[in-house]
C-alpha cells in the first residue's frame, strides 16, 4: 500500500526488453537520489508513476535498482517504457502518516492533459479520464494522477470522458514530475479505493 506522496524523483536509465516480441515485458533499471534506497532490499514494492513494482535486482551503493515490467502493465500505464524522469514512493510502513490517500499502487487507465493554467500562484491541471472512470470521481475526493495523491475540485461528465480539474502548488510542481506535464501528456490514473469497491458493490446489487 501506499499514500500517494511521492518521496523522491528517480530516472530510468535503462530499458531492455525481457523476450523477442512483445507478449514479453521489460527490465528497467532506475537511478535514484543518494541514500534514497538506505533499508531497501529485494522483493520490496515501490510505486513507479503510480504502479507498484517490485525490486529486483539493487545496487544501493550506485543508487539503482531494477524492476521488471510485464506486457501487461505496459499495456495499462504510460512512461514505463522509456528513460525519463519518474514519481517515487516507498511502500507504507504501519505507524507511518497517512499523508494523502490509501493507493494500491494498481493503475486503472490513462489519462490525458486538456489543459494547464496558472491560478494565482497555483496551476490548474485538466484531465480527461476515461467515461468509466466518471461515478467513482467526486468533487473533493482523491485521484492519483502518476502516483500523486490529489484532490478534485470540479468534475464534468461527456461522453468522451469526464474532465478533471486539479489544483496544483508549487511544491507539488517541483517536487514531482507534474511540472513537466503539457497539453496531451498522457498520465497513469488511480481512482479512489474505496471508491472502486462500493461501485463493484453497487454493480452486483443491481446485477
Amino acid at each position: 500500500m501506499f499514500t500517494g506522496i511521492v518521496t523522491a524523483v528517480g530516472t530510468i536509465v535503462q530499458v531492455r526488453p525481457l523476450g523477442a516480441n512483445a507478449t514479453f515485458g521489460l527490465r528497467l533499471t532506475i537511478e535514484t537520489p543518494a541514500g534514497y534506497l538506505e533499508g531497501v532490499v529485494m522483493g520490496d514494492s515501490i510505486a513507479m508513476g503510480g504502479a507498484c513494482m517490485t525490486v529486483t535486482g539493487l545496487d544501493a551503493p550506485s543508487n539503482r535498482l531494477e524492476v521488471d515490467v510485464s506486457a501487461e502493465s505496459l499495456a495499462r500505464t504510460t512512461g514505463l517504457d522509456r528513460p525519463g524522469r519518474i514519481n517515487l514512493e516507498l511502500a507504507l510502513r504501519l505507524g507511518d502518516r497517512l499523508g494523502g490517500h490509501l493507493v494500491s499502487g494498481h493503475v486503472d487507465g490513462i489519462g490525458r492533459v486538456v489543459k494547464l493554467q496558472a491560478m494565482g500562484e497555483s496551476t490548474e491541471l485538466q484531465l480527461r479520464c476515461p467515461a468509466e472512470f466518471a461515478p467513482l470521481i467526486a468533487v473533493k475526493g482523491s485521484l492519483v494522477v502518476d502516483g500523486v495523491s490529489l484532490t478534485v475540485n470540479r468534475v464534468v461528465d461527456s461522453a468522451q470522458g469526464c474532465i478533471v480539474s486539479i489544483n496544483l502548488i508549487p511544491h507539488t510542481m517541483a517536487q514531482t514530475t507534474l511540472g513537466e506535464l503539457g497539453e496531451g501528456s498522457a498520465v497513469n490514473l488511480e481512482v479512489d479505493l474505496i471508491a472502486r469497491y462500493i461501485e463493484r458493490l453497487l454493480a452486483g446489487r443491481r446485477a
